[in-house]
């Protein structure tokens, strides 16, 4: 089961960058340590998340709940919207 990114934070985004969005989450989904979305955990403010890369330099934040049966996609930005 997935949930989307914040629907805000998605709707913003131009039409390639959504495209692509949909495309790593397709990816995510056929695995979800497909080496083209680099699903890697951070650390810092972010520690026990995840980041997968949807583009050049967008990204989509996510939380695994429930031993990957469940994952939520948290946001979705350019790497200095979401890292600072």
């Amino acid at each position: 089961m997935f949930a989307y990114p914040d629907e805000k934070e998605y709707k913003e985004l131009n039409k390639k960058d959504k495209a692509s969005v949909k495309e790593a989450i397709r990816l995510f989904q056929g695995n979800q340590f497909d080496p083209k979305i680099r699903n890697h955990p951070l650390q810092g403010k972010l520690a026990g998340h995840r980041s997968i890369d949807a583009g050049f330099d967008l990204r989509i934040v996510c939380k695994e709940q429930g031993n990957y049966t469940y994952v939520l996609f948290l946001q979705v930005g350019s790497h200095s919207q979401l890292y600072g």
